[in-house]
C-alpha cells in the first residue's frame, strides 16, 4: 500500500522526471529556497495564532510579529536560495510581516469557532483500501449558524488564480471528501483560500457528485503514476525553483530544453514489486 498526497501527485503532473528523483530514487533537494522558507514562517505563526485562540487566547499584534521572527531566525540557513535577484532576505521577511499585519488586523477577534489547525486527513480511493490519500488542513472551521464546515489554506505565493483554476482545485477538494466522510456527506463544506499577498479570500464548494468525480480521476492518476516507465523533463518556469537542477538531465547540456506534455509520458503495465520504491 502506498499513501499518496497532492504534493506527491502535483509533482508528477508538473515533471514526471523530479518525482522519479523524490519520490523513487530518494534523491534530497538540494537547497531550500526563501519562497518556501517564508511560506513555513507565515503557516508556523499563524498556527500558533489559533492555538492560542482555542485556548481563549487572542495574542497582541506584537506578540504575532516577535512569534515569527523567532521562527525565522530558528530555521534559517545560509544556504536558502533567493531566485529573483531583485528581492533581499529583509524584502521577504518584510513581506511576511506584512501578510500577518492585514491578516490579523483583518480577522481579529478569530471567532469563526476554529476546531483544528494541521488536522491530518486520510480518505481511502477504492474498496480495497490500497490508495490513500493524506493532507494536513491548515485550519477546519465549523459554522454553527449554517451547520456547515470550512477547510481553510494559507497561501503565500504572489499569483492569485482564476476562478476557473479555483473551482479544479484538487487539493482542497480532496480535504473536504474527508471531512464529509467524518461529519456526513450531506454536510456543506466550503473550501476557502487566504492569498495573503493580495489580503484576499477566495471562496469555492463543491457537490457530492463533483467529489465522486474527482475520486476516480485521482484513482485513475495514480494508477498511471504506478504504470509510468519512463519518467521525461518538463521544462517550465518552476526549474529555477527545482532542487534538483543540478543534477537534472535537461540541464546538463546532453538533452535540448523542449517541454514534455503530460500526454506523452510512456505508460505501461508494470509489475507488482515495481511498486513497492514508490
Amino acid at each position: 500500500m502506498v499513501i499518496y498526497s497532492h504534493s506527491r501527485l502535483n509533482t508528477f503532473e508538473q515533471c514526471p522526471l523530479k518525482f522519479k528523483y523524490k519520490y523513487i530514487d530518494k534523491i534530497s533537494e538540494d537547497k531550500r529556497n526563501i519562497e518556501s522558507y517564508l511560506g513555513n514562517a507565515v503557516h508556523c505563526t499563524l498556527e500558533w495564532l489559533y492555538v492560542l485562540v482555542k485556548g481563549k487566547k487572542i495574542p497582541s499584534l506584537d506578540e504575532i510579529i516577535t512569534y515569527y521572527a523567532a521562527k525565522w531566525e530558528q530555521d534559517f540557513s545560509p544556504d536558502i536560495k533567493i531566485i529573483k535577484k531583485e528581492f533581499t532576505l529583509t524584502d521577504y521577511f518584510n513581506k511576511g510581516v506584512e501578510f500577518l499585519i492585514n491578516y490579523y488586523t483583518k480577522h481579529k477577534p478569530f471567532d469563526d469557532n476554529t476546531l483544528e489547525v494541521e488536522k491530518r486527513i486520510l480518505i481511502e480511493l477504492d474498496e480495497s483500501g490500497e490508495h490513500k490519500i493524506q493532507g494536513f488542513i491548515d485550519r477546519l472551521v465549523y459554522n454553527p449558524e449554517t451547520g456547515s464546515y470550512e477547510v481553510h489554506d494559507y497561501k503565500t505565493a504572489n499569483n492569485l488564480p482564476s476562478k476557473e483554476q479555483i473551482d479544479n482545485d484538487r487539493q482542497l477538494a480532496l480535504y473536504s471528501i474527508a471531512i464529509k466522510e467524518l461529519f456526513g456527506h450531506e454536510k456543506e463544506v466550503i473550501l476557502v483560500w487566504h492569498y495573503l499577498a493580495h489580503n484576499k479570500k477566495i471562496i469555492s464548494k463543491r457537490t457530492n457528485e463533483q467529489l465522486q468525480d474527482l475520486k476516480k480521476e485521482t484513482l485513475e492518476l495514480i494508477k498511471q503514476i504506478e504504470a509510468t516507465k519512463k519518467f521525461p523533463h518538463y521544462i517550465s518556469k518552476l526549474c529555477d525553483w527545482c532542487g534538483y537542477r543540478s543534477i537534472c538531465s535537461a540541464w546538463d547540456g546532453k538533452f535540448p530544453a523542449k517541454q514534455t506534455k503530460l500526454k506523452d509520458f510512456q505508460v505501461n503495465g508494470k509489475e507488482e514489486d515495481e511498486l513497492e520504491v514508490l
